[in-house]
């Protein structure tokens, strides 16, 4: 599909209802730079889908458990209007093959909806990880040479941030690894049978300066202009 005459691509951003507003200010700004306008969707604002190009399943509070057959833990925030409606959009992107990219919480949505489950806390599972919560880029994700996500951040291994306690567990349909932090906590995921559904662990909306991690946006915008992962790489560095 190409875009229209004039016409700039537009992005849903699934939210939470109150206390997402810093993610999505940053999501929509990375998504201007990449040439897009962004669409804010909660459990609360009504959004013809077909309306948009493509969309952004954003971070934010953990996935009801129950949604993937585990146990909900006591210290645990969920928000299952919010699941609700991702699941409902990534309905509605798998029918008409739109493309997706998820972000943390955004990441693990696109494992669950694909029937995949996920560790409930990772430091339960991965218990030499450290306890690491930062928006700086201080953890070491090492990238699967032969994954789409390599081709669109073009480096091997990348510093980002964490503020996940869960990750994937069982892979999902369709899924498989992009990359794994050096503890081996699965950092990415994305679909074998879908031009272009990625998911990665981390907020590259926050890395504003990082041109690798902005590539994440505008590799989503420019596959919404129908284009190949394979063309993307032929694209001149940003500057």
């Amino acid at each position: 599909m190409s875009r229209r005459a004039g016409r700039r691509p537009l992005i849903g951003v699934t939210a939470s209802v109150r206390g997402s507003r810093t993610l999505w200010l940053f999501n929509r700004l990375a998504l201007i730079r990449a040439g897009a306008r962004a669409v804010k969707l909660t459990a609360e604002s009504a959004c013809d889908l077909d309306r948009l190009d493509g969309v952004v399943i954003g971070g934010g509070d953990d996935i009801e458990p129950v949604r993937y057959g585990s146990l909900l833990e006591p210290t645990v925030k969920i928000d299952p209007a919010r699941d609700e409606l991702e699941l409902e959009v990534l309905d509605w992107a798998a029918d008409r093959v739109k493309p997706v990219l998820g972000i943390c919480r955004g990441s693990q949505m696109i494992n669950v909806h694909r029937g995949g489950t996920l560790h409930t806390d990772i430091y339960k599972v991965y218990v030499e990880a450290p306890r690491l919560r930062t928006v700086l880029p201080r953890k070491v994700v090492r990238i699967d040479p032969d994954s789409r996500l390599r081709r669109v951040l073009r480096e091997d291994e990348c510093r980002v941030n964490a503020l996940h306690h869960q990750s994937v567990d069982r892979l999902g349909e369709g899924l498989c690894i992009a990359a794994r932090d050096i503890h081996g906590i699965v950092q990415a995921v994305e679909a074998t049978d879908s031009p272009f559904v990625l998911g990665v662990q981390w907020h590259p909306e926050f890395l504003v300066m990082d041109r690798h991690q902005q590539r994440l946006y505008r590799a989503l915008v420019e596959a919404v202009e129908g284009r190949t992962l394979e063309q993307q790489a032929l694209t001149p560095a940003e500057a």
